[in-house]
């Protein structure tokens, strides 16, 4: 199987006021194009071959898992976000969810929020759902994905310095801050 990179389902200016174009040129056309293309490379000849990603983060190590993790972890992020709020906050399930979990959403993102300003170096925050229906709130470092963990991912923030060190420079709590404006909450939700 051959991985493409993804084609984003906005302009690369439409997040403009959170994330630049700039900040979208380097991360998604460089840095995910990069993973893609060496991961194509890196499975030729493996029992990855005609794998599946989801398939060849759960069962790969070492570079073949570190470029697919990076792969999935990048469509996740950016597939999640939309130029135009359509809801400031989940509805339906997910809000039922939530609020059961963490006690309000303002208590879920405070929680999202110090678990991504938390992490040590690079990585990703995670709200995944257990096989148990329950929420979880992880820290991944590097290439690190729930799915590892037989959970599902939901919603990520990427706090790598490249997903926003042009915009924010070393202020990743403002980057992180940033991202409720321009998640879509109808994508997270069709995740669960």
């Amino acid at each position: 199987m051959t991985f493409e990179l993804i084609h984003l389902p906005y302009a690369s200016d439409a997040l403009g006021s959170v994330i630049s174009q700039k900040t979208v040129a380097f991360h998604h056309g460089k840095h995910l194009a990069t993973y893609v293309s060496n991961l194509n490379n890196l499975i030729t000849g493996t029992e990855f071959e005609n794998a599946d990603l989801e398939t060849i983060v759960k069962k790969s190590e070492g570079g073949i898992f570190n470029n697919a993790g990076q792969i999935l972890n990048h469509n996740l992020y950016f597939l999640q976000f939309s130029p135009v709020a359509v809801v400031d906050k989940p509805a339906g399930k997910l809000a039922q969810m939530i609020d059961v979990q963490f006690g309000s959403f303002a208590n879920f993102q405070k929680e999202f929020e110090m678990a991504g300003t938390s992490l040590f170096g690079s990585g990703w925050v995670w709200l995944s759902a257990g096989i148990d229906g329950t929420l979880k709130i992880t820290k991944e470092v590097n290439a690190g994905n729930p799915l590892r963990n037989g959970d599902k991912p939901l919603l990520c923030f990427d706090v790598w310095e490249h997903a926003y060190y042009l915009d924010y420079q070393n202020r990743r709590a403002d980057h992180i801050k940033g991202l409720w404006a321009i998640i879509d909450w109808n994508v997270v939700e069709g995740r669960l």
